[in-house]
């Protein structure tokens, strides 16, 4: 059967009904009795200066008649004019109507995938004007052919495959159902890629027929998928990466010996060698001529990157103000793979070093242990505090998409917050677990992420205090008609402690306000109050957002927002504040730049604050 008509290039047709550029202009002038200035004004709009004094003519103009839908685009895609036909606005007739007395099996061939086999054309071709053309086509689809009977099976070694096997009863095709082609060739790439994935490579069909009676009226449909036998990974080969361990290399490969062999096992093997940043180039071969037993080894060729970089980066940020940051990195430590992540950061606000050295596990890219330092200075309204601390970690996968970790925080803080100075230290052990299904992590367009961290600790650990935290966060974004998009996002904490909470440092209590919170208030402005009125932190959290986004061009966008959150003591007290506002943002390969205006909302004295981060590494 064929399939549908492919357009062909240098068409030039005008939906029907559309007026010629000279007899708009001629009957917008007899309507308001226009001066040829303003005629000549509104040629210009419709069109090209050179359009309008060459008359514009469209000189073919194609009509469909007596279908609708899907069917009538395939039927225009057929009639578009081949290249050359039109040249410099004029038309050979001879050839035009040698087109003509061929369109109407063109017609007949682009109705079959929608199930009309027993259609009546009529094509005719007028010449209403000079050099101006009406091809005419009516179309009498007629009833659609229907589905009589149906059967699909398999046959070879994976016939009893349960994936293939539902596949097969699952044909989009069913009895009853009218014959569309799209439809019997989805279910048949559907089926022969299944087992292709399934190490089936010399899968095909042995039998593809459709049976159409004489009457064109019902359809019999048989396949028959020979699927094979099964071929499976041998013996994989490096080249190219002499300062890399054999088996840091091979964590990346989503397959082993002896798997069943998949091409697109190959491709992820690639993508996740690619992003490792270690490799310029990363060639795989599957070799399938040297296969024995139906063994396929396998060849990666690669060639190596610089493994040290060092970038200094600037930016501001309405949280922290302007900003400077320097970073070094080495992806090979110890010639073993290991990577050491330092960073420098100053900024008005805060200050401080962070050093993350990371010791990758064999299982796979997301299974690994760190070690990461952190000391830092931060001096804001709220509170003022100097925290050193010391964690190791351990991840792992659980899946593609899921990360966990177990770790083990050490901590030492010493901090204003209000009129209250005090130090803290703390052993803190926790597990964290979170899976990102965006599509994008520079600019994503759809999908979800959550993250899920529980901490705790005791005065038996050495700790100054005792306390269980529970921290939660979500996101995710829909993608609706006209480019728009709607964010939605939500972070909430709760703490169980039995000591008073002017005895927990600030980094373990809960603020809410300024860019990642509430927008309309400041920095970490938000949370109870002491007697004198300052703002000390609450023991839990609950802020939310909802933003509506329209693409603007390549790389803008403008969205509107709704922000509500505070941190607070009790779940029987809780008042949550509230902002609304507009933002604009320009996307680059490296973040977004974003500007917001946002309004207090339910306030005796409601403000607007403007929300602005941009940050660029060079």
């Amino acid at each position: 059967m064929n399939g549908l008509t492919k357009a062909a290039q240098g068409i030039r047709r005008k939906p029907p009904g559309r007026k010629t550029f000279p007899e708009q202009i001629q009957r917008t002038r007899q309507a308001k009795k226009l001066s040829p200035p303003v005629a000549l004004f509104l040629c210009l709009l419709w069109g090209t200066v050179f359009v309008c004094f060459a008359h514009g003519a469209e000189p073919v103009t194609v009509v469909v008649e007596g279908i609708s839908g899907d069917a009538r685009k395939n039927v225009e895609k057929a009639l578009e004019l081949p290249y050359g036909l039109v040249k410099d606005g004029k038309v050979e007739r001879l050839w035009l109507e040698r087109f003509v007395r061929s369109a109407d099996r063109k017609i007949l061939a682009a109705l079959e995938p929608f199930g009309y086999y027993s259609a009546r054309v009529a094509v005719h071709l007028e010449n209403p004007q000079p050099d101006v053309y009406l091809i005419r086509a009516g179309v009498e689809p007629g009833s659609p052919v229907i589905v009589a009977d149906i059967r699909v099976s398999l046959a070879g070694a994976g016939a009893a495959e349960p994936s293939l096997v539902a596949l097969a009863k699952a044909f989009p095709l069913a009895k009853d159902a009218v014959l569309l082609q799209e439809s019997y060739e989805q279910g048949k790439r559907a089926l022969q890629t299944r087992a292709h994935e399934l190490g089936y490579l010399d899968a095909r069909y042995s039998t593809h027929e459709i049976r159409i009676d004489p009457n064109a009226r019902f359809a019999r449909l048989t396949l028959v998928l020979e699927t094979g036998e099964r071929y499976y990974f041998s013996t994989v080969t490096l080249e190219g990466a002499p300062d890399y361990p054999d088996d840091y290399v091979r964590r990346h490969l989503t397959f082993a010996p002896g798997d069943a062999f998949s091409y697109a096992r190959l491709a992820e093997s690639q993508l996740q060698l690619n992003n490792s940043e270690r490799f310029r180039e990363v060639t795989i071969l599957a070799e399938k001529e040297k296969a024995q037993d139906r063994r396929i080894p396998v060849r990666i060729v690669l060639r190596q990157a610089p493994r040290r970089s060092f970038r200094p980066g600037v930016g501001y940020g309405t949280d922290t103000g302007a900003r400077l940051a320097l970073r070094y990195r080495d992806l090979n430590m110890l010639t073993r793979g290991h990577e050491l992540d330092t960073h420098l950061f100053i900024s008005e606000r805060l200050q401080g070093l962070a050093a993350n050295y990371i010791i990758p596990g064999a299982r796979d890219i997301r299974t690994f242990t760190s070690l990461r330092l952190n000391a830092q200075h931060e001096d804001v309204t709220t509170y003022r505090t100097r925290l050193v601390t010391l964690e190791v970690a351990r991840s792992r996968s659980f899946g593609p998409r899921r990360q966990g970790a177990v770790y083990v925080r050490f901590q030492q803080e010493e901090f204003t917050v209000g009129a209250q100075e005090s130090s803290s230290r703390y052993v803190l052990p926790g597990v964290r677990f979170s899976e990102n299904r965006y599509d994008n992590l520079i600019r994503p367009r759809r999908g979800f992420r959550y993250a899920l961290d529980l901490r705790g600790t005791h005065k038996a650990l050495g700790s100054t205090t005792q306390l269980l935290q529970l921290i939660g966060e979500a996101g995710h974004i829909l993608p609706l008609p006209w480019r728009l998009s709607l964010a939605t996002s939500g972070r909430a904490g709760i703490t169980f402690l039995s000591d008073p909470l002017d005895e927990i440092p600030p980094s373990l209590r809960f603020f809410a306000g300024g860019d990642q919170s509430v927008r309309g208030y400041a920095y970490q402005s938000l949370g109870p109050k002491d007697m004198l009125g300052n703002v000390v932190g609450g023991k839990h959290l609950l802020t939310g957002s909802v933003e509506l986004q329209r693409a603007l061009f390549e790389n803008w966008a403008l969205s509107a927002f709704y922000n509500a959150g505070n941190a607070f003591d009790s779940f029987a007290d809780v008042r949550l504040y509230q902002a609304a506002g507009a933002g604009v943002h320009y996307f680059t390969p490296v973040g977004a730049l974003n500007l917001s205006l946002a309004r207090q909302i339910g306030v005796e004295d409601p403000r607007f604050r403007i929300h602005f981060t941009v940050g660029f590494e060079f």
